[in-house]
């Protein structure tokens, strides 16, 4: 008869760590650290090159003349390129469990085993990483929307359907005065004509519907609505010279697809010129010229309205008939 205190209980043996349970363990810390090294090596190559110019920018517009701009097409390089180390992470872990856990039998697989570690990743990473990008989010967007009280230039942008008129301004608010003005027509493209290296203080209003002023290059779409609201934004230099097209990015109507403009950035010395020439009774055309400036728009053109008797009960045309 044995005792009862010398029962041995399978139960109650500690099992000491076997040699592959330690190379097990060797090899799983030796594939994290390969991984940290090669997420290490990844962001260092990424950040070696113009990542945005590689892959189109991301659907982001390139080539930005103000600093504004600039700033949101780095944060939003910088989004995207979070979101594939995320991405690429996140499914080669799928695609690991896939081949690794893979069906090997008819028998059930453990339902109560959790990963610890990996759990408090998956919970603690997702909260680091949106903090970190509302962080940079709000740097960013407080910088871009920002005002100051002494701009350089003041320029009212008034939308109508569908075209622009661009009035310069002696000063801010609707009491100033309109020293200058260009208007668009159906046969000439308005040209916006302001220096480089001021600060621009915009002041938009609309005439009938909400349109929305947009220069991909400059900044975002800004909404010009009418009533007594007006949308009023700063950038804070043109750092490049040149013709940039303009236009409405809110759907208003028959023509809103053709509602165009132009931004022609000009040395201060020239724009000084042109707004003098306005001052004295030029027209755009004669302004741009007399500083050397192409008088027409060069970035876009006029749109065909087609308003003629031709498209409007048509004698040729029998009622009823295909043409």
């Amino acid at each position: 008869m044995v005792a009862r205190s010398s029962e041995v209980r399978p139960t109650a043996v500690r099992r000491s760590a076997s040699p592959g349970a330690v190379g097990r363990r060797g090899r799983r810390a030796g594939r994290l650290t390969g991984l940290g090294f090669g997420g290490a090596a990844l962001l260092v190559l990424l950040t070696g090159c113009d990542v945005g110019a590689a892959f189109g920018g991301f659907g982001w517009p390139q080539g930005g003349i103000t600093p504004e701009s600039r700033r949101m097409y780095d944060l939003w390089i910088a989004s995207c390129i979070a979101a594939l180390v995320v991405g690429v992470f996140v499914w080669g872990l799928i695609f690991w469990c896939v081949v690794r856990y893979r069906k090997r039998g008819n028998e059930l697989p453990v339902q109560t085993r959790y990963n610890l570690p990996m759990e408090f990743l998956y919970t603690i990473a997702p909260v680091l990483v949106v903090a970190v990008l509302f962080y940079y989010t709000a740097v960013v967007q407080t910088d871009v929307v920002k005002t100051t009280n002494n701009p350089d230039v003041t320029v009212e942008v008034v939308a109508f359907k569908w075209n622009w008129q661009f009035n310069y301004r002696d000063g801010q608010g609707v009491d100033a005065n309109t020293t200058a003005s260009v208007l668009g027509t159906s046969e000439v493209i308005p040209i916006l004509v302001l220096p480089s290296n001021r600060s621009i203080r915009f002041e938009e209003t609309s005439k009938d519907v909400i349109h929305s002023f947009w220069v991909p290059e400059m900044l975002f779409k800004r909404d010009v609505m009418p009533g007594s609201i007006r949308n009023v934004f700063e950038v804070s230099s043109l750092e490049s010279e040149g013709a940039y097209v303009g236009r409405c990015a809110e759907l208003c109507g028959s023509y809103h697809a053709f509602m165009n403009f132009e931004l022609r950035v000009v040395s201060p010395e020239n724009f000084a010129r042109f707004l003098a020439a306005k001052q004295d009774g030029a027209s755009t055309q004669d302004a741009l010229t007399s500083i050397g400036e192409d008088p027409y728009a060069v970035t876009t053109k006029p749109f065909e309205t087609r308003r003629t008797q031709d498209n409007f009960n048509q004698a040729s045309t029998t009622a009823g008939a295909g043409s």
